[in-house]
């Protein structure tokens, strides 16, 4: 027996949000302002969800956010025993290096905090016929499985990271300027995008393999590779990290723009244009997913 369902958004190729009686004209502005307040207020829902959720297992909220700490002390360990056998990384100093640590786990642990739990679940909606229900949702099915959870000791845990950056700052006598500052967030926020792409695009193979979740927490062990500085890479790997799947864009750049390593804006351009490509293809492969969806009931 099937489950009869009403093709959703992203099968009809529709705008997320379309459909219903007497809406204003698709693209006016009144019909955009709209349909960001409401998402706005959907998404404040979901965060109150989590924060109750989160507040009911007290304990393993303050036992992760100890053991992603220990964690990134043992990055930073690691790191320092390196740097106690030489002086640099091709041309990173130690501390440029320890700013680039701090930079990554930031940029990591907003984008676990964000979309690491919905992506990861995206199989287990499948696999039981939980997506079945989101289909039938009035509001776009990606937006809901992307938000639907917030892991907030992955807040907690970026501050740490950006406790590092100011702390290796001051010891390069760094003095950035507001420019550069916003120019660190918009790119950390441009990287964090290039992640949640990726990551949506390979955990929409669970429409074809049910099960995902090794491929998704293996590009999620990837991250390791964004703590290093790419002068330290070479040859295919580098070209294979750097232009399929960016891990030694997402971290550099944005901390080359702080300690003034950017010889021009190419990497900068490279780093908005993968991110514009990442977002397309998964876009793409999430919309082919969904049209050949069955659902879990047939």
């Amino acid at each position: 027996m099937s489950l009869s369902r009403k093709p959703s958004a992203e099968e009809q190729g529709s705008p997320p949000g379309a459909g219903g009686a007497s809406s204003p004209a698709p693209g006016s502005r009144s019909s955009i302002l709209g349909s960001f307040r409401r998402y706005l207020t959907i998404y404040a829902a979901l965060w109150k969800n989590s924060i109750v959720r989160e507040m009911g297992f007290k304990s393993n909220f303050l036992l992760w956010i100890v053991v992603e700490m220990l964690w990134f002390a043992l990055q930073l360990s690691f790191m320092f025993v390196i740097y106690s056998h030489t002086d640099r990384i091709g041309t990173w100093s130690k501390w440029q290096v320890v700013m680039l640590l701090g930079a990554s786990h930031f940029i990591q642990q907003i984008f676990t905090a964000i979309f690491l739990t919905n992506c990861t679940q995206l199989s287990e909606l499948i696999r039981t016929g939980k997506l079945d229900f989101m289909l039938l949702l009035p509001v776009n099915t990606r937006f809901m499985i992307s938000f639907r959870q917030v892991d907030l000791g992955g807040f907690v845990n970026a501050a740490s990271g950006i406790a590092v950056m100011i702390y290796a700052g001051n010891q390069l006598r760094l003095s950035p300027a507001w420019a550069q500052v916003i120019g660190f967030v918009l790119l950390a926020a441009v990287s964090i995008l290039v992640h949640y792409s990726l990551m949506f695009l390979l955990a929409s193979v669970s429409f074809w393999t049910v099960r995902a979740q090794g491929i998704v927490w293996g590009y999620y062990n990837l991250f390791n590779i964004a703590r290093l500085p790419d002068e330290a890479f070479h040859g295919l790997f580098k070209a294979v990290f750097t232009f399929a799947l960016p891990m030694l864009l997402v971290a550099n750049v944005p901390v080359k723009l702080l300690v003034h390593k950017l010889s021009s804006p190419l990497e900068m351009l490279l780093l908005f244009g993968m991110a514009i490509v990442c977002l397309v293809v998964s876009e793409t492969i999430w919309r082919v997913s969904v049209r050949h969806y069955t659902s879990a009931s047939s």
